[in-house]
């Protein structure tokens, strides 16, 4: 398994929509165990493929405690099929985005379709946490980060802030 650079704010990449999957074969399956491996290094707990620079529509998410047994799972075309009333918020933060962290609301519950590793199509009916994560990731595939759910001005802030990070940053040395 290899571990993938991520694609970091501002990068224009990340508000890219996502093409969807064609088939699921054995090298999607290694890239999503690329994907896992680089979501664990980070850590975090889920990942969408456009975070590492490929528009596909393919994510993974582990929310397994640091202590419990790792849990993976691999969402191929996941598609929101229905979404609860009901509200929550979570403390949100993207590895896209790193050491920034906000309270978003977003469903309390949502049904997803979805294809799995093995190419089965799926449905699964998340609340809780995963709700959150699956929301947050399948948002990654559409173009759209965690800070386009806060206020414009926290949000001109954090563009702010990674734009003159990004523009700080000492170019890479050349060799030869």
């Amino acid at each position: 398994m290899t571990i993938k650079p991520l694609i970091i704010l501002p990068d224009p990449l990340l508000r890219q929509v996502s093409k969807p999957v064609e088939r699921v074969d054995d090298s999607l399956r290694r890239l999503a165990d690329d994907m896992l491996e680089t979501m664990y290094d980070a850590p975090g707990i889920g990942l969408a493929a456009i975070q590492i620079g490929l528009p596909m529509r393919l994510l993974v998410i582990d929310l397994a405690k640091e202590d419990d047994e790792p849990a993976p799972h691999v969402f191929v075309n996941p598609e929101i099929l229905e979404s609860s009333d009901e509200r929550s918020v979570y403390e949100e933060g993207c590895l896209s985005i790193p050491e920034y962290y906000a309270e978003v609301e977003r469903p309390a519950s949502v049904r997803v379709k979805y294809v799995d590793r093995d190419g089965k199509e799926q449905e699964i009916k998340a609340e809780g946490l995963m709700a959150t994560c699956l929301q947050h990731e399948i948002d990654h595939l559409n173009g759209v980060l965690f800070i386009d759910h806060i206020s414009k001005l926290k949000r001109d802030m954090v563009m702010r802030k990674f734009r003159k990070l990004a523009r700080d940053k000492p170019a890479p040395k050349l060799v030869g």
